[in-house]
């Protein structure tokens, strides 16, 4: 049989592909639609898959199913099992938290139903801040890959024998491929676990699929290489639309991850336009394949698989050890050495190797291991530290059954932040009841200190929280304060502590809050007539957000009010800095905006946080609510 040409303009593809999702990985925030790195390989792997195996059967009438299988296990297999062992043996040396669940982990890694195995469990995409936080999250790929290569050889060769006419075949292919992405779409909008979209064999199909009906209609071994140059013209601009719509869309807020466009047409929109891309490369008559063809995209490109496999590992392990927000430049530019570094040597250990390698070559190379004689020591020193990587891997593997797994639904956190939100909604709606039946009083200042001083003396409050850096006479006075309080899940496991200290505030806080939400409950607030004249923000921990951004809080708030506006101490996220900066700048900019430094009041005091580093512990959150409480009555308005 013919061999199709080698298109090494698709090096170049799969290394922006690589660089994307790293990116994505490294900063959602900035790479947005970074994760679309993804959908490029699969549509690569259905278009390039589905043509060997049509232009076979065109050929020959058959397909060799068993040098497929054979292929792709050499292929795959030695790079994802060294990743399962080299982390394993990491995680019983240095980080037994993981320790957990990792047999079942490894097996549905092994077997191909990894993303199943994550759907089951409960495993997040998207959370980034667990303290256990799995460094195999991306390998569900992988599995959606290896499904891939186990059922198409027999879905194709039905296909041929049975429907036959290729024409018949792209319809049912393309409705098999729109049927997934609507599916996507529709479990979206049904509200289904976002989880189980994003990681559904079924929901993520159409990419594969699309792929796949591109190999019909544009198959490698029958494009012309001899095309007028007016052709020519109109590859290459159909290229340059693609490839600048596909930068556009690796950018683009409007693909975030967790939202609806994604879903809702978004990675369609996105899958088209790589097959329309992958299309031009391949044809001979367009210069897109020499484009895309350099050394640095062959290198990245031709270690891609590489890359994807060991760029989790390596950020979860490394910013377990490092504050991370410190030196986020600095610390990804380390991260980005390391998962190069990890794979070349295992590209040139393992993976060229084993891709060439036969059943008497692996007799041959343990006979010279195994030889006393040879003088081989390299390749000997070598085998003892695969042995070595091999048996602590295999004694984490086998001990993980017995590692009770730590749920964060059921931690002291979860815990504080469950019975915090219940209690939330019943102290809110009673205040706002009220809010609305009288008018907002406001005292002079000078005689609420007069009063709160006598009280101080005769009738103290909260006595305990003294000693944690707060005043009686502000204890008294946060008594009478009233405020709007708005934020994420760190506010959210203080909100009793901040009611306690403050019963006339209603505190709207949520897990996994970010700043564009505070928009819509400030005008909700407003429109009750229920907005305080002092407004407190506890946003910006779980991503870092525009100057625009603040600019349409402090208009929504306005400049008769208050707003207080608590930094963050999140050391293992990148955005700390920028978001504190940026808060810092707010204030320069509107006389209004009191920024409340939680950061550096808190940053030396690690024995406040739980194992996150983020959020405070119960001695923590005395702290936290009582810096809030007397920063608020300092500079309120009664």
């Amino acid at each position: 049989m013919k061999k199709n040409r080698f298109i090494t303009g698709y090096s170049g593809l799969r290394a922006l592909a690589v660089i994307g999702v790293i990116l994505y990985h490294l900063d959602p925030n900035s790479f947005m639609g970074g994760y679309l790195g993804v959908p490029i390989f699969f549509v690569l792997s259905g278009y390039l898959v589905t043509d060997h195996m049509m232009n076979s059967y065109v050929q020959t009438g058959s397909y060799d199913n068993k040098h497929f299988y054979l292929s792709r296990i050499k292929r795959l297999y030695p790079q994802l099992i060294t990743v399962l062992w080299l982390s394993a043996a990491y995680i019983f040396v240095f980080q037994r938290n993981l320790l957990a669940k990792l047999n079942q982990i490894v097996l549905a890694n092994l077997l191909n139903v990894y993303n199943f195995w994550q759907i089951g469990n409960g495993q997040s995409y998207f959370e980034r801040f667990a303290s256990n936080e799995s460094p195999f999250t991306n390998l569900w790929t992988m599995s959606i890959e290896g499904q891939f290569y186990i059922v198409w050889p027999i879905i194709i060769y039905l296909l041929v024998k049975l429907v036959r006419k290729k024409k018949n075949i792209f319809w049912i292919l393309f409705g098999l491929s729109l049927a997934s992405a609507i599916e996507m779409a529709v479990l979206y909008l049904l509200r289904f676990d976002i989880n189980r979209i994003y990681y559904g064999t079924d929901t993520r199909f159409f990419s594969l699929g699309l792929g796949a009906v591109l190999a019909l209609i544009w198959p490698i071994a029958q494009l012309n290489p001899h095309v007028r140059k007016k052709d020519t013209l109109i590859l290459d601009i159909m290229g340059l639309v693609s490839f600048v719509i596909m930068m556009m869309l690796f950018f683009s807020k409007a693909m975030d991850p967790q939202r609806s466009f994604a879903y809702c047409g978004g990675m369609l929109l996105f899958t088209l336009d790589i097959c329309i891309l992958a299309g031009v490369i391949a044809h001979p008559g367009s210069h897109w394949n020499r484009i895309l063809t350099n050394k640095l995209f062959d290198w990245i490109g031709s270690r891609s698989y590489g890359i994807y496999l060991y760029q989790f590992p390596v950020m979860i392990f490394f910013e377990d050890k490092v504050n991370i927000g410190d030196h986020p430049n600095a610390y990804h530019i380390i991260e980005i050495i390391l998962i190069l570094l990890i794979t070349e040597i295992t590209y040139r250990l393992i993976e060229k190797p084993m891709s060439k390698t036969s059943w008497s070559k692996t007799k041959a190379y343990f006979a010279r291991i195994f030889d006393w004689d040879a003088t081989d020591y390299a390749k000997k020193i070598q085998a003892f530290i695969a042995f070595l990587i091999l048996i602590v891997g295999s004694a984490a593997i086998v001990v993980a059954p017995r590692v009770k797994a730590e749920d964060f639904n059921k931690s002291q956190l979860a815990e504080r932040i469950n019975q915090n939100t219940k209690k939330q909604k019943t102290d809110n709606a009673k205040l706002i009841k009220k809010l609305k039946k009288q008018k907002q009083k406001k005292e002079d200042k000078s005689k609420a200190i007069q009063e709160a001083t006598k009280q101080a003396t005769q009738h103290p409050v909260n006595k305990s929280y003294v000693k944690y850096g707060i005043s009686q006479l502000d204890l008294q006075l946060a008594q009478k304060v009233q405020v709007t309080a708005i934020g994420d899940s760190v506010m959210a496991g203080s909100s009793s502590n901040l009611k306690q200290l403050m019963p006339k505030a209603l505190i709207d806080a949520a897990v996994s809050r970010q700043l564009n939400v505070a928009f819509g409950l400030l005008d909700n607030y407003k429109s009750q007539g229920v907005l305080a004249d002092n407004v407190l923000i506890g946003l910006g921990t779980n991503g870092p957000f525009s100057m625009d951004d603040l600019n349409k809080i402090m208009y929504a708030v306005g400049p008769r009010r208050k707003v207080f506006w608590v930094n963050v101490h999140v050391p293992t996220r990148d955005w700390q800095n920028s978001v504190n900066s940026l808060i810092k700048q707010g204030a320069k900019r509107y006389h209004n905006l009191i920024v409340i430094d939680w950061y550096s009041y808190s940053k030396n005091h690690p024995k406040w946080f739980y194992g996150d580093h983020t959020h405070p512990n119960l001695i923590g959150s005395k702290y936290y609510s009582a810096l809030i409480t007397k920063t608020i009555v300092k500079h309120s308005k009664f």
